[in-house]
């Protein structure tokens, strides 16, 4: 099934049918003391933003890209799809398919934001500046109408879940341009969060790839005069 944008580990399952009818024959106090408990181990169980790597089986996990598809040129405003396939071809499940982007080089490697740079001026209220824009309830998984892929403490990075021998996740990233250039966009494929699970190719390689993609802003519409000049309509 798909991952949504939630945490992993949910307060109102901690918080189900049981403590709630104690506190309909129990003390304030005794209702207190419940959910103190209950609260620690909701705290041990999540941790402070852990995602779904505290216990992560280490061991090398066979992936392999099977498709990428992103438009190498695009026009300042458009909207394009940024799709990744990726299928478990090992006799383990994934535990926790992650992909990653960047924007290659310097700038690129600085900023925070997947899909930015970061400008290197030093009187910037805000250095990271977006190349492309993700639209709201993305990425998904191809033919979902549900958000998925939840963001983990590297904002670079979106974490699918367990992916089973044999599976495909096809997903799927909305985008919008928004600065032109020639850009490198960068992305790579792990088996995990904590370091501990690592992705691999049939060839020993790490998964991943790259899309080379030019910016440029948007062409005029123009008409063919009588006397044959192309012309801005």
């Amino acid at each position: 099934m798909p991952v949504t944008r939630l945490p992993r580990c949910y307060v109102r399952a901690a918080l189900g049918g049981p403590v709630r009818q104690a506190s309909r024959s129990r003390p304030p106090a005794a209702v207190a003391g419940v959910l103190g408990v209950v609260l620690a181990l909701f705290l041990v169980a999540c941790g402070e933003g852990s995602s779904s790597d505290a216990n992560e089986p280490a061991g090398t996990y066979r992936v392999e890209v099977t498709g990428a598809e992103f438009p190498t040129r695009q026009e300042l405003g458009q909207t394009s799809l940024l799709r990744l396939g990726v299928r478990n071809t090992g006799r383990k499940t994934v535990p926790a398919l992650t992909v990653s982007f960047t924007v290659a080089g310097a700038e690129g490697r600085a900023s925070n934001l997947p899909f930015g740079i970061h400008d290197p001026q030093s009187d910037l209220a805000q250095a990271d500046r977006p190349v492309w824009v993700l639209a709201a309830h993305y990425p998904k998984f191809a033919g979902s109408s549900e958000p998925g892929g939840a963001e983990g403490s590297d904002p670079k990075t979106y974490d699918f879940g367990p992916l089973k021998p044999g599976a495909t996740a096809n997903v799927v990233w909305k985008l919008s341009a928004v600065k032109s250039g020639r850009w490198a966009l960068l992305y790579s494929v792990d088996a995990g969060l904590s370091g501990e699970a690592k992705a691999e190719t049939s060839g020993g390689a790490a998964p991943g790839g790259s899309f080379a993609v030019r910016i440029v802003s948007r062409t005029p519409e123009k008409v063919v005069e009588g006397s044959g000049e192309v012309v801005p309509k």
